[in-house]
């Protein structure tokens, strides 16, 4: 009688989730890359014109009943961590792939790759391979998604206002280095950039894009 109550109990736990993830997705699209960079670089204007670059491409797409943000850290007295402003998740890409089911699996085991960190109309980035790779990601942070601390080193473009000198960090969409050989590279922290012009940014393989994530 015991075991049957347990299995019982575990089965409509596992519904209960299963409803809850089912319920995430039929909200619609939760994660995209963007697909364009509004023309100032690392420049966004901080992390309010980030957002709304973020939510300007949802809206274009057709994905504006959501709030968006974008997946960025900043530093100094007021830092803020990026994984603080995306929501709990789960998120899905725009082919309904989940990509995490919440911020600890989004930074641990999470399905970000060439194939699934698609953009706002489900195109993909080039990556280590394509022509006009593409695949460095803005994000300012470290790889369990906080602020850097300490030092003088820029690693946000001046807080997302700058976008002629300075640095920031930047992931790998594809988690690929520029070689075969590299070994595998973090979604959101994988080298600074050599700049926060959108030329800057091209050398080493971006494009001023940003990760953007739906918070409800």
């Amino acid at each position: 009688m015991r075991r049957s109550r347990v299995l019982a109990v575990l089965a409509a736990c596992a519904a209960i989730a299963g409803c809850a993830s089912w319920t995430a997705m039929s909200r619609g699209p939760s994660f995209f890359v963007t697909s364009s960079n509004p023309g100032g670089g690392a420049n966004f204007g901080g992390l309010a014109g980030a957002d709304a670059h973020c939510q300007a491409l949802a809206s274009a797409a057709g994905l504006g009943s959501r709030t968006w943000h974008a997946y960025l850290s900043t530093t100094g007295a007021d830092a803020v961590n990026a994984r603080d402003r995306i929501g709990k998740g789960p998120w899905f890409n725009v082919k309904g792939v989940q990509i995490a089911a919440s911020v600890d699996e989004l930074h641990g085991t999470n399905q970000i790759a060439k194939e699934t960190a698609l953009t706002e109309r489900g195109g993909t980035i080039a990556g280590v391979g394509d022509p006009g790779i593409m695949h460095d990601v803005l994000t300012g942070s470290t790889p369990d998604g906080r602020a850097t601390a300490g030092g003088s080193a820029d690693t946000t473009c001046g807080n997302w206002t700058k976008g002629d000198d300075g640095s920031a960090i930047v992931g790998h969409l594809d988690r690929r280095g520029l070689r075969d050989d590299a070994p595998s590279q973090s979604w959101n922290s994988s080298h600074p950039t050599r700049g926060c012009s959108l030329a800057a940014l091209k050398t080493t393989g971006g494009g001023g894009l940003l990760y953007c994530f739906a918070v409800n």
